[in-house]
């Protein structure tokens, strides 16, 4: 009969009493076992080995020399299939949001429960994800807050930005839109309305940051 498989988790935090207290606290639970202890990113990294990977790394946020979204980033392109539950004392909006973009699978606070702790080790094996009800309530804010939606732009509109790139002057711009020099000044103004932006600089900045245009 063989013995329950255990789930290797690494530990990296910079504050070495709390790593200590939380890797015992781990190692607690039936079928975890800390098998890696960091101070930071570079240093998890350094010790990381391809032969015994942790299936799950839980990353701390603020860290010196590499911190944990640059930590996040990495993990995600180089070990994609490892699980990262980032563990922090922040519960603000745009820390949660920036973690969540750089890859982390779950995310809890530093007071939570040793219980909740457990829950969110057996979600990311079962579930894939994990999330403390703080932070659902901030992902619930963050996705119904209003924020200003992308204006929608015309063909005619798109083709006017990309001219706006160029050094042709705008009463070059009608005969290349199929339109009369009136409609230039109306595009414009438009334009202007439309993205908050008062000079030919400003659109074509807009269409560079958009895509519309590409700078060789």
């Amino acid at each position: 009969m063989h013995a329950p498989q255990t789930t290797k988790v690494a530990l990296v935090d910079d504050h070495q009493l709390f790593r200590k207290g939380m890797a015992e606290i781990i190692n607690g639970f039936s079928g975890y076992s800390i098998t890696l202890e960091a101070e930071n990113g570079k240093d998890f990294i350094q010790k990381l080995s391809p032969d015994n990977l942790p299936s799950i790394a839980v990353l701390d946020i603020s860290m010196p020399v590499m911190d944990g979204f640059e930590t996040a980033r990495w993990l995600q392109e180089h070990y994609p299939d490892m699980k990262i539950l980032a563990l922090s004392m922040s519960n603000e909006e745009e820390t949660v949001l920036r973690m969540l973009k750089c890859g982390v699978d779950g995310y809890v606070l530093k007071n939570a429960d040793t219980s909740e702790l457990r829950m969110a080790l057996e979600a990311l094996e079962g579930n894939g994800s994990y999330y403390s009800n703080s932070v659902t309530e901030i992902l619930k804010q963050g996705l119904t807050s209003n924020t200003p939606s992308e204006p929608e732009l015309s063909e005619r509109e798109i083709g006017f930005l990309k001219l706006a790139c160029t050094e042709l002057p705008y009463k070059s711009f009608a005969p290349l839109l199929n339109v009369t020099p009136r409609a230039v000044e109306a595009l414009r103004e438009t334009l202007f309305k439309k993205l908050e932006v008062a000079s030919r600089v400003g659109l074509a900045m807009y269409a560079i940051k958009k895509g519309y245009f590409k700078v060789v």
